[in-house]
């Protein structure tokens, strides 16, 4: 029996069970997985989602939303940054007076966003269990390219309305018609030899912060 052989085998046991008159894609298939690994409040799943965004090496920041706009400042100031992209939906009162914002249009070209210092976005949903971060294109997050060309990204999460557990939760918010970009932590891979390169297809570092009535700034 060679390669070919094999393969078809095993894709006729794995369709035994759907009548030859069906297609695969008629017959309903159990969706009875875990939505979710354990029972979690809202401080424990903001403190888990924390915790794993900083094992892939983002940068996390916990606030409230009032100290918002003095955090986004602080990172700016840190990186020296003075040209920023920012969806129109991004409020004015998140950046610093002393910033150019640009806006995220088509007319952008990679190499004129390659030069920008930084981007702030919003997000469409936070998964904790995974750490991982979701854009899908909408109004305070703008094109997709604008979180992965400029090499700095500062992500605001608004807690607990953005945080779920699991994927499967994460799913069921999306729409899957849009754009989505899946973040967990900065861009980055390894060659044969296991050297981290950061910043290959993606920001080098990732700056997340975690809005949250009871949070205190960090």
């Amino acid at each position: 029996m060679n390669s070919r052989d094999i393969v078809l085998s095993r894709i006729r046991r794995a369709l035994a069970d759907v009548p030859r008159e069906k297609g695969p894609e008629e017959t309903p298939v159990p969706r009875d997985y875990w939505q979710r690994h354990a029972a979690r409040n809202d401080t424990q799943r903001i403190e888990l989602l924390a915790e794993n965004l900083t094992d892939y090496r983002a940068v996390v920041h916990l606030c409230t939303s009032a100290e918002l706009p003095g955090v986004i400042a602080g990172l700016l100031r840190h990186r020296g940054a003075r040209r920023v992209v920012a969806p129109w939906a991004v409020p004015d009162g998140w950046l610093p007076d002393d910033v150019e914002r640009l806006a995220d249009s088509a007319e952008q070209s990679p190499r004129e966003l390659d030069a920008v210092d930084s981007v702030v976005t919003g997000c469409a949903v936070a998964v904790a269990e995974t750490g991982t971060i979701v854009l899908d294109a909408g109004e305070d997050q703008g094109r997709r390219r604008i979180s992965l060309v400029p090499d700095h990204h500062i992500c605001v999460v608004h807690a607990p309305s953005q945080v779920v557990d699991s994927v499967p939760q994460a799913l069921s918010r999306l729409d899957p018609t849009r754009p989505q970009t899946w973040i967990s932590g900065p861009s980055a891979t390894s060659d044969i030899e296991l050297d981290r390169v950061e910043g290959v297809h993606g920001p080098r570092s990732l700056d997340v912060v975690i809005t949250s009535p009871g949070a205190s700034a960090s």
